[in-house]
């Protein structure tokens, strides 16, 4: 027997003319919904996304078939997978009874949907179309049951779930009607291979063929116009995404992680900098807004607003398109306010676990440029002191800068207006030439160096702060200033090579600094140490220890650099008991984004709770590689009550102990 079905079975082949009718009408209203929102999307500025097109489309099949950044949270994520995968099946399903029926079977006289096909095809539909059911469900469950908290439920979420589901129980009723006359009992063996079909078609079984026939020709009108229905839906709610979210993996960011745009200050039209109306962001960032699909990641992974601040990054893109579609006029910082925007510590937290490839950082970042820039305001006095005095004498500190290189004296330690050769610049930053605490960082990265036969050489008083902090806070011309100064210096010593102890100097030299013009490999001391250890130039004396480690935000989320500190670790006998949020899923120490300047005033302090985690695993050293962090978790541990129950200690104070001699 040849298996297969009547595609038109009870309805006939007059419903094809209308069919496509209402269908071409439906077609005609989506692209027409669509129009509007592009219009929308163009009143932003432009910008560059379609190039490397190669490289973007590779992303979009990957990302987007794959579903590789949903499943990024596991539940959620798989079910959220299987339910595009099922629902994706059935439309290649629908497409493949277009084809036979429009195209192969009138005009070439072939049916391809019989035999063993067929029979694969309606195992594989029906058990898709099950699939959907139960995650819809379990979707379902979790908005309106078990509702997680920040999860905001809208009348897009009643009239989509409503729709699906009742797509998926009319397009099972009529398969069960025409199972139960031409399957159930002539062709048994046949309908096995659609078993909730035949669990429906059994239901039904009581039924006389009149009544039967009946309840299919309708259902299979019901079934068309409630998949037309949710055509029409798409655009006009937030389902766009089915549309938008793919897309957007097309139109991603493609440079480094956390590249910012460099402003030419000197242009001619270079009289407003910054973002504070529509018409100051990119197209990208008002599509980001139809892109984003509600689903609170960011903000569960946000520091801020885990700590009781202002600051959701879902809510300031969602902000962003309400502004964009209802109120073109309004201000963007006055709808943002103010708080939220100063709260982020540029973590990127928001941005690595985004599944849909959405830019929040940038946005606030371009907010705060035109704070600064454009009305001359900072989240508080003692940061506008501490950028006065990074003007004045390039560091935050207000100390004078011919002190700088002071911490380096009666060390082995070249400096590099002296004119010798050396393998490695070393670039301090403020806090390692000037917090007491984070200078014997310094010190010891050069005992290290020394131990492994590096010749290291320093700026001293030549160097100045990277410029990164102030310009995280907004202040771009300062930045630029700054990081002018330092390049001119590195470049007039013909510097190959720059090591740093600081994850923000390293991402400012090694990846902002080359838009200035610098091009010369930095590297952060962690995988420096990694190298050294691995070639043996570096020997040490492993003394079993137990510690947790904390991945700095600039080093583990923005360079991807988590195995090589943990290996320096375990290489001087560190057994890691790893904190609750590691790796790329970091829980920021609160320092970065320029906050590591600025008092925290309010809800939780964000090092506290690190702190608080840290100290749950029982180790009684948390070690760190960021002067920021070290900063902020000596701090924490003070305001926290952690005196006594846990000490930070930097990787180089682990290593120089256990240098051998």
């Amino acid at each position: 027997m040849d298996f297969t079905r009547e595609i038109y079975w009870n309805v006939g082949h007059g419903v094809v003319l209308p069919m496509y009718l209402f269908a071409a009408i439906t077609l005609a209203i989506l692209i027409y919904g669509f129009i509007k929102r592009i219009r929308v999307y163009r009143q932003g500025k432009p910008l560059q996304r379609l190039d490397h097109l190669p490289a973007r489309i590779v992303r979009l099949v990957k990302r987007g078939l794959g579903q590789l950044r949903v499943m990024l949270v596991k539940a959620p994520g798989i079910t959220h997978a299987l339910l595009f995968w099922g629902m994706l099946l059935l439309f290649i399903g629908t497409l493949l009874i277009m084809a036979q029926v429009d195209f192969t079977e009138p005009l070439f006289n072939v049916d391809f949907l019989k035999g063993t096909f067929y029979l694969l095809f309606s195992l594989t539909l029906d058990i898709a179309g099950a699939v959907v059911i139960v995650m819809l469900c379990g979707f379902i469950v979790r908005r309106y049951f078990y509702k997680p908290k920040g999860l905001v439920t809208t009348k897009d979420d009643y009239l989509i779930y409503g729709l699906l589901i009742a797509i998926l129980l009319t397009a099972y009723l009529v398969e069960g009607a025409r199972m139960a006359v031409t399957e159930l009992n002539s062709n048994p063996t046949l309908a096995l291979f659609s078993p909730v079909g035949l669990l429906v078609a059994r239901l039904l079984a009581g039924l006389s063929e009149s009544t039967l026939r009946e309840i299919h020709r309708w259902g299979w009108w019901v079934h068309f116009f409630l998949a037309m229905g949710i055509i029409v839906a798409i655009p006009f709610t937030k389902f766009r995404h089915l549309f938008t979210t793919p897309i957007n993996y097309l139109f991603a960011d493609l440079r480094e992680k956390g590249s910012i745009e460099t402003i030419n200050l000197e242009a001619a039209d270079a009289d407003h900098f910054g973002v504070s109306t529509l018409a100051d962001l990119t197209w990208k960032d008002i599509f980001d807004a139809d892109a984003c699909t509600s689903c609170k990641r960011c903000q569960d992974r946000c520091p801020a607003w885990t700590t009781d601040k202002p600051l959701s990054p879902m809510k300031v893109v969602q902000q962003i398109g309400e502004v964009a579609f209802n109120r073109p006029q309004a201000n963007l910082i006055e709808t943002v306010t103010k708080d939220a925007l100063w709260a982020c510590t540029t973590c990127f937290a928001c941005q690595e676990i985004c599944p849909a490839d959405i830019e929040h950082v940038n946005k606030i970042l371009e907010m705060r440029r035109y704070l600064v820039l454009m009305q001359g305001e900072f989240p508080g006095g003692e940061v506008m002191t501490a950028v006065n005095n990074t003007e004045v004498n390039g560091n935050p500190f207000g100390l004078a800068y011919a002190s700088r290189g002071d911490w380096a004296d009666g060390l082995d330690v070249q400096r590099m207006a002296d004119g010798s050769a050396v393998d490695i610049l070393y670039f301090a930053g403020c806090y390692a030439s000037f917090d007491k605490r984070n200078q014997e960082v310094a010190r010891n990265f050069i005992k290290i160096c020394n131990a492994a036969g590096i010749k290291v050489g320093i700026l001293g008083k030549e160097e100045k702060c990277c410029g990164e902090p102030v310009r995280k806070l907004g202040n771009e011309y300062l930045y630029q200033l700054l990081a002018t100064e330092n390049i001119k210096k590195i470049k007039a010593y013909g510097v190959s090579r720059i090591v740093t102890t600081c994850p923000h100097c390293f991402n400012t030299l090694g990846r902002d600094y080359r838009d200035l013009g610098l091009d010369v490999e930095v590297e952060h001391y962690a995988t420096f140490l990694d190298r050294l250890i691995n070639q043996g130039a570096l020997h040490l004396k492993p003394q079993p220890f137990d510690c947790t480690y904390h991945d700095s935000c600039y080093l583990g989320r923005y360079k991807d650099i988590v195995r090589e500190p943990r290996n320096v670790l375990r290489a001087a006998g560190g057994s890691i008991n790893e904190m609750d949020k590691t790796g790329h899923d970091s829980y920021c120490c609160g320092g970065g984004g320029g906050r590591v300047l600025a008092e925290e005033k309010l809800g939780r302090r964000i090092n506290v709770e690190r702190v608080k985690m840290a100290q749950a695993t029982g180790a009684p050293v948390l070690v760190s590689n960021c002067p920021f962090c070290l900063t902020m978790f000596e701090d924490g541990i003070k305001t926290g009550g952690s005196e006594g129950k846990l000490q930070v200690r930097d990787l180089t104070e682990i290593i120089v102990e256990r240098l051998s001699q």
